[in-house]
This record gives C-alpha cells, structure tokens and sequence, in this order.
C-alpha cells in the first residue's frame, strides 16, 4: 500500500501516456481533474527514473520485530510496576538495545499508559465473603428501614484546612496570586476530631474527641450520646465504623454489646475492610463547606462553630 494519497498505478500510467502524446501539463490536469502538481510530480519522477512504480523507501531499519514488540507488552501485562528503563535492560540482556522512547511508543500504540496506582482496600477472601452477606441481607430492605437507622464515624476538622479543593477562575502565570490560592499552615494549625451521628430524622449529638480515640472514651460515647442521639430520633437500628478507634474483634464486640445494652435495639454488621459506604460522610463535607466560611482564628472557635453549624442542618 502506498502513502496517503498516493495516485494509483494505472492514473500514473495515463499521465505518462498522455504526456508522451505530447498533451501538456495543463491539459492532461485537466483531463483527469487532479492538481497540475500532481501532474507534475509524477511526470518528473518518470523523466528521472523511468518508471512511476513506488520504489522501496530509505529509513532506519526497525529495531523490534513485531515477535519483540509482542514480548513488550506480555511483560508489562504480566507486571505492571515494570518501568521503560527495566524493560529496556531486559531487552539489552537479550541483545536488543532498545531507547525508552521506543518501549513507551510501542506500549502506547497496544493502548498501554503510564498512569498512578488507584489505592484500594486489601481484600481476602473472608472480606469478599463478608461484604456479600451484608449485601444480601440488606438489598431487600425498604426505605422505612434505613429511615430508622442511626449512622456514626468521626472525621478530622482542621483550622486552616488544606485537605479540601476549591476551584478558582484563572489566568496562565496566576496560580500563586493571594486571591487564587489557598493559604496553609504547617500541620493544618492544629485540628479537631469529632464523633457525629445523623439519621433520616435530622442531625444526632455531636463530640470533640480529645486526641486519638481511646476506648474508654468511645464507651463514654456510646453511653451517653448514642444514647441520647437515638432516644431523641426514636431510631431502632444504629450503624458503627468499628475500624476506626476501635481496632481488636474482642473490643469491637463489647462496643456492640454496650450499644446494644444501651439502646435494646441492634447494630449493623458492618463489614471489615469494607468500601466506605456510609452516608455520613457526605454530611461531614456539608459541615466543613458550612465552616470553611468562619474566619476561625483557634480551636475553641472552630469547635463553637461546628456545634452549630451541625445544629443549622436541615434535615432535607
């Protein structure tokens, strides 16, 4: 196959007959309604060589043969961490020396990109077992369920937060303009931790967590604010993040049962290394988008402020 656009043999034919008639450049332009360029090429290329076929083209030889290539691509496929540079090492051992270019243009042309790992949770087989039996036990269940469940967790909440996005309209060479960037602080400044719960029914009680949950102070928690918070929703189920301040089997089955104790009601089996599917963190957004608007100056401030602002949330 020829270059693209590349006449074919038979109108390279033509033009040579046409002009050994004695047919000029611009009427056999014409006749054949391509450009009186064309034309002319062709012609030429004739005067020169004596013929219109297409000749073999000069260029470097291939360095990989098609097989080669092939091993390119099986090698990443078989592992992905492979870098150009260990690729073309390989190559170098099996007596190919091979640029990095090259390895990145063959593996782009088998739709291979460089791209950065997703993080995931590692799963074994018993938490594939377990988030399946979850599944099944709630799809069937309507919404006057949920509506009577009451969800928990605790989030960080810092005083300069820099752990969120903003979006800012700019020009090329403003990116660190004061009024297009966010400003930060070593350490977020200090930050917060707080435990929260919600329901359908509207907001629960909220708790500053002083430094890392302990388990005595996630007892406190359950005892009195998860008490409270499902009296004054008149909930019947209640949801808990087991995997966070909580962290042995043996601790996490005496939180269910304080809970359980305290409420005479259940708690959900949630999953261990389980996608975070709790609703509450959508909730957490909305409060730190609701303070991130308060010119908070210390910890004490931002506390005050998100008591209520966690308060002014509608339930809609």
């Amino acid at each position: 196959m020829g270059r693209p656009g590349e006449d074919s043999q038979d109108v390279k034919k033509k033009i040579v007959n046409f002009y050994k008639s004695g047919l000029s450049l611009g009427s056999i332009s014409k006749r054949l309604n391509m450009p009186r360029a064309s034309v002319q090429t062709i012609i030429q290329k004739y005067k020169s060589l004596l013929t219109t076929e297409t000749l073999p083209r000069s260029g470097r030889k291939r360095k990989l043969t098609v097989a080669d290539e092939r091993l390119v691509v099986r090698k990443v496929r078989m592992n992905p961490e492979l870098t150009t540079k260990e690729i073309a090492h390989y190559l170098e051992a099996s007596g190919m020396n091979v640029s990095t270019s090259t390895i990145k243009r063959i593996l782009h042309k088998n739709e291979l990109k460089g791209c950065r790992a997703r993080k995931k949770p590692l799963l074994h087989q018993r938490h594939r077992k377990a988030r399946l039996k979850f599944a099944r036990d709630h799809k069937d269940k309507d919404l006057t369920f949920w509506k009577h469940v009451l969800w928990s967790d605790e989030t960080k909440i810092e005083l300069f937060g820099h752990n969120h996005q903003r979006y800012v309209w700019r020009k090329e060479g403003e990116a660190f303009h004061p009024n297009k960037s966010i400003p930060t602080v070593k350490h977020g400044g200090g930050s917060i931790m707080l435990w929260g719960c919600f329901a359908a029914a509207g907001t629960g009680q909220i708790q500053k967590v002083d430094g890392i949950m302990r388990k005595e102070q996630y007892l406190e928690i359950l005892t009195h604010n998860l008490k409270s918070s499902v009296r004054q929703l008149k909930l019947a189920w209640s949801q808990m993040d087991l995997s966070t301040g909580q962290r042995s089997q043996v601790y996490g089955t005496r939180c269910q049962k304080v809970a359980s104790r305290q409420q005479s009601k259940s708690v959900l089996e949630w999953p261990s290394q389980s996608p975070d599917l709790n609703p509450i963190e959508n909730l957490w957004n909305a409060l730190k988008r609701r303070v991130r608007s308060k010119q908070t100056k210390t910890l004490d401030d931002l506390y005050q402020y998100c008591q209520e602002e966690w308060e002014k949330i509608p339930t809609e």
